[in-house]
């Protein structure tokens, strides 16, 4: 929903959209894509039909973008970096520059944290010319939320082909262990137990962090890079799981990255598919693994761009092609 209304604002089709989350436990809209929905109908001044929670039907008629300071509050511990997903394509793509404020959830299950948007998302949309720069204000936690971004997006007038499609080998690695309100040990025991199984071949950099916060949450978060690519992996704590298992789940799915042969991670592949599909020129990315996101997400931008994008499957990768135009 979130990629076909964006891409809706930013190509000026309307578009309805029909059972919305209809196999979840809780179907139709939540207050996290409700706030998405208004966001979008704030930027361009569309008429929308079903902007309500539980609607499980939006009707979205675009208007004319315009760029500018905007606030929003999830009012929950929803996702903002979903909510700035939808935003930006539209807002970095028209003349004039924006700044967004977004308060609820900056690091909660089941979506990009802060980090991930900051140090993998934007530093890999800046190969393709969008140029943002954001900043952590406060952070969020389920399920009090309450954390706060503002992100300042520079318009870019063309952006330019997207090649990651090659094997790599990090120079970088950034491990950040992080809480807020918890005791400092944990960070401690996060960080030791991933210096004993992460090899000292990638000479991982540390960082202990305790962010400010109306709530309590820890994190372990590891980014990797190579020159342009970059990659990242996350594991939430949570009430009775060790830190160590916290340190173990995000090293694991690091290694599974390393170890897939692929150029992208599962994440980053279907979150970049807009600007694939949209960018003049070849595009090829390599993904790790064939993930229901990425399948839906190529589904949604090619009913916008007809055959834009091309899903090609082996060994268990992805790799997604946009043709020279």
């Amino acid at each position: 929903m979130r990629t076909a209304l964006s891409l809706s604002t930013l190509l000026g089709i309307p578009v309805t959209i029909e059972h919305i989350r209809a196999n979840r436990p809780k179907a139709g809209l939540r207050p996290q894509h409700l706030t998405a929905v208004k966001a979008l109908k704030e930027i361009c001044g569309a008429e929308v039909e079903g902007m309500a929670v539980d609607s499980r039907r939006i009707a979205f008629r675009p208007g004319r973008v315009k760029p500018g300071n905007y606030f929003f509050d999830v009012g929950t511990a929803g996702s903002v970096t979903l909510i700035l997903q939808a935003l930006l394509p539209p807002l970095a793509l028209t003349p004039g520059p924006s700044r967004i404020k977004l308060r609820g959830g900056t690091h909660v299950p089941w979506s990009p944290s802060y980090h991930y948007l900051a140090e993998v998302f934007l530093s890999t949309l800046a190969l393709m010319g969008i140029k943002t720069a954001v900043r952590l204000e406060t952070w969020g936690w389920y399920p009090k939320g309450g954390g706060a971004l503002e992100i300042d997006i520079h318009p870019s007038e063309m952006l330019t082909p997207l090649v990651l499609d090659r094997l790599w080998e990090p120079e970088q690695v950034h491990v950040l262990c992080a809480s807020s309100n918890l005791p400092r040990h944990i960070l401690e025991r996060e960080k030791y137990r991933i210096q004993e199984i992460l090899p000292e071949r990638l000479k991982a950099q540390y960082e202990l962090a305790e962010g400010v916060s109306i709530g309590q949450g820890n994190m372990v978060f590891i980014a990797a890079q190579k020159g342009p690519a970059a990659a990242g992996f996350s594991s939430l704590g949570a009430r009775g799981k060790p830190a160590e298992q916290v340190a173990e789940e995000a090293v694991n799915s690091f290694f599974s990255f390393l170890n897939s042969g692929a150029a992208v991670d599962e994440h980053l592949g279907d979150q970049i598919l807009p600007y694939l599909a949209l960018a003049p020129g070849r595009s090829e990315v390599l993904v790790q693994g064939v993930s229901s996101h990425l399948r839906t997400n190529l589904w949604v931008v090619n009913q916008f761009m007809p055959s834009r994008l091309i899903l090609e499957e082996a060994h268990g990768l992805a790799r997604v092609v946009k043709a020279a135009r």
